[in-house]
């Protein structure tokens, strides 16, 4: 006779590393409208961008300061940085929260997620397998807009040196080199607003609550970052190193601020994620 302190038999040929494999998850994340969608916008805002400096001319410098979107119709390279420049602070920032923060508040708001977990998935590993997709499908989002600028410009502009605003500019090779660092940290920089979304997605059944809380949280941080009455406690506010990777678009880059803006940016992100599981590890799923 068995006891209560006997485990669970397992059905034979059950691995638990199996269920919901990753190809499974990422095939329903990429045919959801949303998905679509979001890609539409980031793929039409360099047309957008084109389109307006079309109409309004070669930019001009202000002031006698010329800076990046001055030499915006510069070259391809050019073009596709200023895309990243005008986008990094909050345009990226919506589907990395949606990626992130709809996965797995939408299957509470679907009441499909207990029987997710009945099939049965294990918690962590329907987590996992979240967590990965959606950081993916982040990280494709971040380098389809420099992609798709770099196409665009370089067939408005030309091929050529990325020209840096301060005077000298980047051969081709090398502006492709950095331009890839630049996304690489942007990347990174928007983990924080990933581990935020996916802490709140795990918190609440609606999916609205968790993108548009991440988000919200996210621009409080940028309005905290710009009161320098904060003096260095904003060192510890990732959205006080968001740019830093301006430093890597230089003759000579510097590599202080991106290390600080990424440790800043793990630390924060792992905290995040670390509660998303323990907290989901403990929950009662009734949705």
């Amino acid at each position: 006779m068995s006891t209560l302190t006997e485990p669970a038999e397992v059905a034979s040929g059950y691995r638990a590393g199996r269920t919901l494999p990753l190809r499974v998850e990422l095939v329903r994340q990429l045919k959801r409208r949303r998905t679509l969608v979001m890609g539409a916008i980031l793929a039409v805002l360099p047309f957008v961008l084109l389109v307006a400096f079309a109409i309004g001319g070669d930019p001009s410098g202000r002031d006698g300061r010329v800076t990046l979107m001055d030499t915006a119709t510069a070259s391809g390279a050019n073009f596709a940085a200023v895309n990243l420049f005008v986008s990094a602070g909050f345009l990226l920032v919506i589907p990395v929260a949606l990626f992130c923060g709809d996965t797995v508040a939408s299957e509470a708001g679907w009441s499909s997620l207990r029987y997710l977990l009945a099939a049965p998935v294990p918690r962590a590993r329907l987590l996992w397998s979240k967590l990965v997709v959606g950081l993916g499908t982040s990280l494709a989002a971040i380098v389809l807009l420099p992609l798709v600028a770099l196409v665009v410009g370089t067939a408005a502009y030309g091929w050529g040196p990325l020209q840096i605003p301060t005077g000298g500019a980047l051969s081709t090779g090398t502006a492709a080199q950095r331009l890839a660092v630049v996304v690489a940290y942007i990347f990174v920089s928007q983990l924080v607003t990933a581990g935020l979304a996916f802490w709140l997605s795990t918190r609440t059944d609606a999916p609205l609550g968790a993108v548009g809380g991440a988000v919200g949280l996210t621009i409080v941080g940028n309005v905290l970052d710009a009161v320098t009455a904060l003096g260095h406690w904003r060192d510890f506010l990732p959205a006080h190193w968001q740019f830093a990777w301006a430093d890597a678009v230089q003759p000579h880059p510097e590599w202080s601020g991106m290390i600080q803006g990424t440790a800043v940016s793990v630390t924060y992100a792992l905290v995040l994620f670390a509660l998303a599981f323990r907290g989901f590890a403990r929950k009662d799923i009734v949705s």
